[in-house]
């Protein structure tokens, strides 16, 4: 970990309710993006916001803001998903998101919770399998929304076919499935989207980097941790390796996972 993930060390160090999540996404994303400026992009979210207040400001419940915001993000902004080249990088690129108005499910709804949350209305991203929807919840009928579509009102029947889509006939829309993810597990999944696809292209330098920086903004995530130690380990850094499984040691308490963390410390001492 080196001076060029010095802009995000703050992250790690905030409350998970202080992390403004649409703000973290572009800090996340600068670091690929040599000098850029954040300015105009930050124009662009407060343009949009004004934009949601006039239209939604009044909104009583989440079926009214899921319409304003779609209205907002995906009618008059275009923003939707990318179906033609779903797996390119750039989906999970917030600003290459915003460039092109196009990205997956969690960098889409990364914005459609962002700009709810200012106006103050209760909005979280699920923890759905593979196709990450948002929840609003404020006043009286709460409402899910799928901003790959657009921000799309979603139904029983479609969450069923979602969450089928990616567990099988027998999955169902349980609490788990539905539930709210923290900011820090929805960067942890963005993060994990661009890590995963830079492994699948064969470039291991890139998926540590980014697995570097899921320690530095999820610390008490092991997940994060042992995946870098993984690659380190791939890569003959064992030192590197142990350091990261430390870590993960000090975060983890089950004691299965200690047991089997400790036993690779072992193996690579």
């Amino acid at each position: 970990m080196g001076e060029l993930n010095d802009p995000i060390t703050h992250l790690g160090l905030l409350d998970d309710e202080e992390i403004e999540i649409e703000f973290a996404a572009l800090e996340l994303s600068a670091l690929d993006h040599e000098d850029i400026d954040l300015d105009p992009y930050i124009a662009l979210l407060g343009e949009m916001e004004d934009k949601l207040a006039a239209i939604g400001g009044d909104a009583l419940d989440g079926v009214e803001q899921g319409r304003a915001l779609a209205q907002v993000i995906g009618a008059e902004y275009g923003f939707t998903g990318d179906r033609a080249t779903y797996d390119a990088p750039l989906n999970a690129d917030m600003i290459r998101v915003i460039d092109r108005r196009k990205g997956l499910p969690v960098s889409l709804s990364i914005l459609y919770v962002g700009l709810a949350r200012r106006l103050g209305w209760q909005a979280d991203a699920l923890n759905t399998p593979g196709h990450v929807v948002v929840s609003l919840a404020s006043g009286g009928t709460p409402a899910i929304i799928d901003p790959f579509s657009g921000g799309r009102l979603l139904g029983p029947d479609d969450l069923l076919a979602l969450i089928s889509h990616a567990t099988g006939p027998a999955g169902f829309p349980d609490e788990l499935l539905l539930s709210a993810m923290t900011n820090r597990m929805t960067l942890t999944r963005l993060l994990l989207n661009q890590a995963s696809r830079a492994e699948q292209s064969g470039d291991g330098a890139r998926a540590t980097a980014l697995y570097e920086r899921m320690t530095i903004v999820a610390p008490g995530d092991g997940k994060g941790w042992w995946e870098l130690a993984r690659l380190q380990l791939a890569n003959g850094d064992r030192q590197d390796a142990r350091a990261s499984l430390a870590a993960m040691l000090e975060i983890t308490k089950d004691a299965k996972q200690r047991g089997h963390i400790r036993a690779t410390l072992d193996a690579i001492a």
